[in-house]
Formats: C-alpha cells, structure tokens, sequence
C-alpha cells in the first residue's frame, strides 16, 4: 500500500503519514486510531518502541 493509498483509506494527506514514517511527527490519538484500524495492526505493534520500557 502506498502513503496516498493510506492516507486516501483514513481521510488523510500523505504528509503525516510520510512525516511518521521518518520519525519526524507525532501523531495524535486520532490518527493513530485510524491507521490502526486501516492497517489492521494494534496501536503497539505500529507505534512502539523497541526497548523502551517507559520507566524514564
């Protein structure tokens, strides 16, 4: 799926979704939500960071 097609699927430009992609925006809640769902992946397994145990 390309970042147009994605961003097509949940109401979205492709700049956010391009912007995620290079770490370089955080997205809010919303959008985080709806590509979970366009992607059919938990919000963890798209947004988490490996070792990041959020005891800082």
């Amino acid at each position: 799926m390309t970042q147009e097609e994605l961003a097509d699927l949940i109401g979205a430009s492709r700049q956010p979704i391009c912007l995620i992609e290079s770490g370089k925006y955080n997205p809010t809640i919303k959008l985080c939500l709806a590509l979970s769902k366009a992607l059919n992946k938990k919000l963890d397994d798209l947004f988490w960071i490996e070792g990041d145990d959020g005891n800082d």
